[in-house]
């Protein structure tokens, strides 16, 4: 069970959601060139060229979190921004995640490797109709810990990445998401490459209205035992 804050026009308000469904749409850049640099950014690392592009993974909805610490198995895990869509019973709403993955496991398969990790998300929401005509000025931000030093990590507009509006009918072949959907909508190139930190936050940056959404979590390396 999630919990968010809900903010809209007209006020804020708290609601619990169950997620049902957990999908993490990859390599949704709308630049093809900035699709290719990502495929080759985690070719250094080992990880396969995808089948399609934009392509869709599955995941548990399980790993679906809002802790502020977070549990992953060895050193080869790291995340990535990304803007989620959430869809409730009375429409979409907008905050932001990370895919986090394990880089390791990414060489063997991206979905097993996507399924290893919990994924954070943000505690608050925006009414997705209420930002979307603004869809390519809003920011992503990261600053991620890296040996003790606090570096920029992530940084750019949506307007690098398909909006819902493309990818949602996508998934959906042409309807709309279901009610309990969470979707990832893919994620910005690393600054200097991917790799592992021991603390990630993020922010959405709405620049109009001056807010921000921020999340961030501390990961804690669990020892890898035989």
């Amino acid at each position: 069970m999630l919990e968010f804050n809900r903010h809209t026009r007209s006020g804020s308000q708290t609601a619990r959601f169950l997620p049902d469904h957990l999908v993490i749409a990859g390599w949704a850049a709308r630049d093809e060139a900035a699709v290719r640099h990502h495929i080759d950014e985690l070719a250094a690392i080992g990880v396969p060229p995808p089948s399609s592009v934009p392509l869709f993974y599955r995941g548990a909805a399980s790993l679906l979190t809002q802790a502020e610490r977070v549990e992953f198995l060895g050193p080869d895990s790291s995340g990535e921004i990304e803007p989620v869509i959430v869809a409730m019973t009375d429409g979409l709403w907008l905050t932001i995640g990370s895919d986090h993955t394990d880089r390791k496991a990414e060489a063997q398969g991206v979905a097993l490797s996507k399924q290893l990790c919990a994924k954070p998300v943000a505690k608050d929401l925006w009414r997705l109709d209420e930002v979307v005509a603004r869809w390519d000025e809003l920011q992503l931000r990261v600053y991620a810990t890296i040996d003790g030093q606090r570096v920029l990590y992530q940084d750019g507009k949506l307007a690098t990445l398909r909006p819902p509006s493309d990818l949602m009918p996508r998934y959906a072949n042409g309807g709309e998401l279901a009610v309990g959907t969470v979707m990832f909508g893919g994620t910005l190139g690393a600054i200097g490459g991917v790799r592992p930190s021991s603390r990630f936050e993020m922010e959405l940056i709405d620049p109009v209205l001056g807010r921000s959404i921020r999340h961030a979590y501390d990961v804690v390396e669990l020892p890898v035992v035989a």
